[in-house]
């Protein structure tokens, strides 16, 4: 499993905790300092099989700085996501082809 994680965001740190829990060991990758590029933003989407606005902050300021609207295209919100990793909601994590937002944290379980 690895997981997109945020050490200074609450749910990412409740997400980690819960795998934790169920004695899991996930490999961390901590997207802000380490961005996802864009294929890698796209194969999360299929794995998520979300539209890319789903996968977005979109109350960060950077969304509204950059123009970005919810009608953009998902080629256009993954680009933005790759430029600005922040924009990326969190914690996502992925097991075996599939992906969960965990938002609640407890939705990671699901992976299990």
């Amino acid at each position: 499993m690895i997981l997109w994680h945020n050490p200074r965001c609450s749910k990412s740190r409740q997400a980690l905790a819960l795998l934790e829990e169920k004695g899991l060991r996930p490999e961390i990758r901590k997207y802000l300092d380490d961005a996802p590029s864009y294929d890698e933003l796209k194969a999360a989407q299929t794995a998520l099989g979300l539209p890319a606005i789903a996968m977005m902050r979109t109350k960060e300021a950077a969304f509204r700085e950059r123009g970005l609207t919810r009608e953009d295209s998902d080629e256009a919100l993954l680009r933005a996501m790759a430029d600005e990793p922040k924009l990326i909601e969190r914690p996502v994590a992925f097991a075996e082809g599939r992906a969960i937002i965990g938002r609640p944290p407890e939705r990671v379980l699901e992976l299990l």
